[in-house]
Formats: structure tokens, sequence, C-alpha cells
């Protein structure tokens, strides 16, 4: 946590309707100061000056982190409103650290923190600021407001998920919050065909995105998977890849294909990487799962398919694929490390091998011309 002594901007009171406000020079400082309604650069004494009311402190409190802030001992004691938005900043920052702690202690993985963590932090900041407490009533009117903005039901059913943890082992609610979950979505996974797959394959020509391509397909991986390969993964004579610590920190093997393996021999001769098979700017580091991402929609674009998918698209594809051809489905299952079957059993919904076979009924009709 900051403590005063590490506050980059200092508040402090002007005339009796306006206060000032020096910043050292920060681009992103100065783009948030530019959005307080009536604000406006002092050059001589090289500060910023703003209206002492409640619409530009409101505003000012938005677009500032309270742990940057520095407020004059006058002003402390004088805005109720300011020291209120300053404890409340302080507070929520320690809470942070804490629940990054209590999530580590309990084996949750650095994406889940972040993501957990995030959730909590906008949560927060929805409270209203003399509240300390949180409410049931505060987590329905939250969750009701996300909906209404049209975020997914899996995205705030993970926001309660992360407050209950919160409430949980951060504050140690002493009652439980008795928590509505809105109905999971049932979407079927965005699945390429085999055509769709082969032009996005040999629309690449760079050797290192179209291994990464070729191994994401092939082994049905997840993004954060691929990038985080090492040669020694692949097991050449079993002719699998070993994926360590996937998503529920599991390690599970999958395919390493004939074709996938030439591409990878290729790109070794050509790139010799060390640590990853996949180095990022400094080979200290893996490739980030954003660059693969763009690598993908590149490739997409390129390859004129029109379908709105990720790379993740080709894990689902693998596994469509692979259910179309026959192969069994506790196979496929264990293929891409999934825990229950019922996971797995969606793509039974997705393939369309025995759709393809049923006649509709109007073209057993006989209709003319």
């Amino acid at each position: 946590m900051k403590n005063k002594t590490e506050a980059v901007i200092m508040l402090t009171r002007g005339s009796a309707d306006t206060l000032y406000v020096q910043i050292p020079y920060n681009t992103v400082h100065i783009q948030r100061i530019r959005q307080v309604t009536g604000r406006r650069w002092e050059a001589d004494a090289k500060r910023w000056i703003i209206p002492y009311s409640e619409v530009s402190l409101q505003e000012f409190t938005k677009h500032f982190d309270a742990l940057d802030v520095e407020i004059s001992a006058e002003l402390w004691v004088e805005s109720e409103f300011l020291r209120n938005w300053k404890l409340s900043g302080e507070q929520t920052q320690w809470k942070r650290d804490d629940l990054q702690q209590a999530l580590k202690l309990r084996g949750y993985s650095r994406k889940t923190i972040k993501a957990y963590c995030n959730q909590i932090e906008r949560f927060v900041a929805s409270l209203p600021q003399i509240d300390t407490e949180i409410r049931a009533s505060h987590v329905q009117t939250y969750c009701l407001n996300l909906l209404e903005r049209g975020i997914s039901h899996s995205s705030v059913n993970q926001t309660i998920s992360a407050i209950r943890l919160y409430c949980k082992y951060v504050l140690h609610h002493p009652a439980e919050i008795q928590y509505i979950r809105p109905k999971k979505q049932t979407k079927l996974p965005n699945v390429m065909s085999e055509k769709e797959v082969t032009q996005l394959l040999k629309s690449v020509n760079n050797l290192k995105h179209k291994t990464i391509l070729y191994l994401t397909y092939s082994a049905g991986l997840r993004v954060g998977e691929v990038v985080r390969l090492r040669y020694s993964d692949l097991d050449i004579e079993r002719q699998t890849i070993i994926v360590r610590q996937g998503k529920g920190q599991k390690d599970r093997r999958t395919l390493l294909s004939n074709l996938a393996w030439n591409m990878v021999q290729k790109y070794i001769a050509e790139y010799r990487p060390d640590r990853w098979l996949f180095p990022g700017k400094t080979s200290d580091r893996h490739l980030t799962e954003r660059s693969v991402q763009k690598v993908f929609e590149e490739a997409r674009l390129k390859a004129g398919i029109v379908k709105k998918c990720s790379i993740h698209a080709l894990r689902h594809s693998f596994a469509t694929h692979l259910l179309e051809n026959g192969t069994d489905l506790r196979y496929i299952q264990e293929l891409l490390g999934h825990t229950s079957a019922q996971t797995t059993q969606r793509y039974t919904h997705v393939s369309t091998k025995n759709i393809q076979r049923i006649q509709s009924p109007l073209d057993r009709m006989d209709m003319g011309d």
C-alpha cells in the first residue's frame, strides 16, 4: 500500500471557490485533469485550478486514484467528501492486497487472481462512499446493472464468485450474503470447418506464426498453453505434447501431429529458441497471448474467413473435427483436459455430421417448378 509521502498530486485550498492541483508532468494525469469541468492552467504558478464545487470534486475523484493524491491539512479537515474518498482508496488498496494473498493461499491461478481483483475493484468503486459494509442489496443492484449493460451471464457469475470470496476470506463477513446468480447461458462454441482451417493455415507466411497456429489446432491448445510451451514438452517418441499446469493447474498429454512436428523442426532450425519454444521480445519471456491473438486475427482476415471467431475457435474446431471423424468422446475429453464430460459433450451439438444425413421433409415434397 502507498503511504502519503508517495503521493504524486497535491490538492490544496485556493480561494473560497477554487482548489489548486499540482501535478508533476505526467501525460496520463494531464489527460485526466482535463476531464474536470471548469479546470484551467495557471502557467506562472505551474498548477491547475478547479472549481471548489460538488460537481468538480466528483469528477476529480472519478478520474484520479486516491492513493496518488495528497490532500492539504486544511482541506482534509474541511471536506468530508475528500476525506472519505481518500480513506476509502487506502482501505480498498489494503484489501486488494489481502484478497490477492487469500487467493494465492488457496491455489488460484494468476489469471483468476487478476480477474477477481479487477471485478472487486469495479464493484467497490460502485459503492456509496459513506458505506463500509457490503450488503446483499449492493451486490444485487450492481449485478443487475451489469446485466442491463449487456454483460454476459458468465461474467456476472464470476463477479458474484469474486465478491463471495472477498466477503468470506478478507472482510470475514459474519453472515453469508444471499447471492442470486443469473441462469447460465447455453452457447454453442464457434467452430471452423476443415476447409476454413486449411485456408487459415495456408494464408500465413511467417514461419514462427505458422508453427504456433499448427500446434494450436493440431493439439487443441489454449492460447495460454501454446505460448508457454518448451521444447522439452514435445515428446517425439510418443508423438505427444505435455501441457504443464494448464487450466485448473493440471498436466495433461495431447497429440503431436506429424505435420506440426515437421513445422516445429523447420522453425527451430531457423529461430533456435532457448528457454521458451516461442520467446517474446526477450528470450527469458514467452510470447504474449495478445500477440498470438493478433496473429490469428490477421490470418483470418487474410484467408477471407468472414466468420467472427477468436483463436480459441481452433481448439473448438480440433474437438469437433475429431468427433466428426469418429474419435470417442472420452478420448477427446482427455486431450482437452476437461474435468467434466458434460463440458466435452457440447461438441456433439456443434457437429453437423449426423445432421447432414437427415433429409428435411421439404426436400421429399414434389414442389414442381
